[in-house]
């Protein structure tokens, strides 16, 4: 007979979902839905989106990962990385997998796509390909961050593709300790594969506003289960529960049943460009008309020369002359000295000359230096905070998305410094100059606007 313990009311909201890992058929499930705090669940995402990036040739196991300050600093669960060090990515898979160290988390994520919250987009990216429909990612390591969200469900999926879809790597689950570069590290979940029959893995995960976390996997004979709790007040509370959900999953299950393992998800690459849905905004430009012989001339070579079909649609709501004629006047530097010969001054009306062609053509985009590229003056006054809309593969679609982006949403934004970054993986769009609560009230806004956005903090 199964006894259940009932959770205190101190705890973390429960949930528990069981399934047969051959067929994905449900056996058992409470509250499965409700979206709550993953805690280091999350690292089964890192890891599998690791794997990813070594089976297609990103990067590779022995690859050196320089562990940035970001990183270093994370908070425990760690390995003990070091600012500036260099330690091998099978090292980094081994401290996130057995450990479930943080700082060995966020340096995968910076390794792979640059900065952890480009790293967080891929996260979701490949959640939404797998299914994983209530999972919102905003770190790769769990630690308790807003919206950082998911579900028993989605977290039984996602151990089960873990599973499946890299199987030469799954071992890394089982061992009770594992050599990191640095250190041995035991395995979180040793109690377990240790006390429980055919236990071979998988995640166990623990903050405060989590509670006691964990997704396992077992296999006797044919059968395999999976078994996934969240709200655990205790790790020996979770073992025992989980255990419970195991025997109940083998009872349950079919001893003969037809293998069906999930399609593995194709890979979705980032920053492509974006579609900007704004909803409420006029359909027509509220900015002044150009006086007759200005600037709109000059723009014909821009109007010829048609964007990538990755650009942003205009579906924005932004006009795309708006956004044309904004991307010449951010990257015009020549200033018209007005004539002050005449009786009269024949200055009004003029405007800054364009220099012939367009800064984004496409051979002059490939003689722009890769360094940062400034595209407005900051008026900031020193604050250190700001804004990430996406990482793209070409300038010219990162400085079309700022524009866009800023046309979108002038109240928060005005004033802000726009910034492209060549980075190995893409070009940065990001607006900075932003103290944090205007950085936290412009990704809000944008978020509310279903555009894409992250928060950037100082780097000093």
């Amino acid at each position: 007979m199964v006894i259940i313990v009932p959770l205190s009311a101190s705890a973390a909201p429960y949930a528990a979902y069981v399934m047969d890992a051959r067929s994905g058929e449900v056996l058992h499930s409470r509250n499965a839905d409700t979206r709550l705090h993953p805690a280091s669940l999350t690292k089964m995402m890192t890891l599998y989106i690791a794997f990813q990036a070594v089976e297609r040739g990103e990067i590779t196991l022995d690859t050196k990962v320089k562990v940035s300050r970001h990183a270093a600093s994370e908070p425990p669960s760690k390995l003990g990385l070091k600012s500036g060090q260099r330690i091998a990515l099978r090292y980094l898979i081994r401290a996130a997998a057995v450990k479930s160290a943080n700082d060995a988390a966020t340096a995968i994520a910076e390794a792979l796509e640059g900065s952890e919250a480009a790293f967080a987009r891929r996260m979701n990216r490949t959640a939404k390909a797998m299914g994983m429909t209530r999972t919102t990612f905003k770190n790769a390591h769990g630690l308790t961050e807003s919206g950082h969200l998911s579900t028993a469900r989605d977290m039984s999926i996602l151990g089960r593709h873990v599973l499946y879809d890299y199987p030469e790597y799954y071992n890394l689950f089982s061992r009770r300790s594992t050599h990191a570069g640095v250190r041995d590290v035991a395995n979180t979940n040793r109690r377990l594969l240790s006390a429980y029959r055919g236990a071979d893995g998988i995640k166990t995960g623990y903050t405060r506003a989590a509670g006691f976390n964990l997704v396992a996997s077992a296999e006797r004979g044919r059968e395999r289960i999976i078994a996934t709790v969240f709200g655990g007040t205790s790790t020996s509370a979770r073992n025992a529960r989980v255990a419970e959900l195991l025997d109940m999953g083998f009872k349950r299950a079919p001893s003969r049943v037809a293998l069906r393992k999930p399609k593995k998800p194709a890979y979705v690459p980032g920053g492509t460009g974006k579609t900007v849905q704004v909803s409420g905004i006029t359909r027509t430009s509220l900015r002044p008309r150009l006086r007759a012989g200005t600037m709109l001339a000059s723009a014909t070579p821009v109007e010829q020369t048609p964007p990538p079909a990755s650009a942003a649609a205009s579906t924005s709501g932004v006009l795309s002359s708006d956004i044309q004629l904004a991307l010449i006047a951010a990257q015009d530097t020549t200033v018209e000295t007005p004539d002050l010969s005449g009786s009269s001054f024949s200055g009004l009306g003029t405007r800054p000359v364009m220099r012939p062609g367009s800064a984004i053509d496409a051979a002059l985009a490939e003689a722009i230096p890769e360094t940062e590229v400034v595209t407005r003056l900051s008026t900031s006054g020193g604050h250190q905070w700001g804004v990430n809309v996406g990482r793209y593969t070409t300038r010219y679609n990162a400085e079309r998305a700022l524009v866009t982006t800023a046309l979108a949403e002038m109240t928060t934004l005005e004033g802000t410094l726009r910034k492209v970054v060549k980075k190995p993986t893409g070009f940065e769009a990001n607006f900075l100059g932003m103290t944090r609560d205007s950085a936290d009230l412009a990704c809000r806004r944008l978020v509310a606007r279903n555009i894409d956005c992250e928060m950037v903090g100082p780097t000093s």
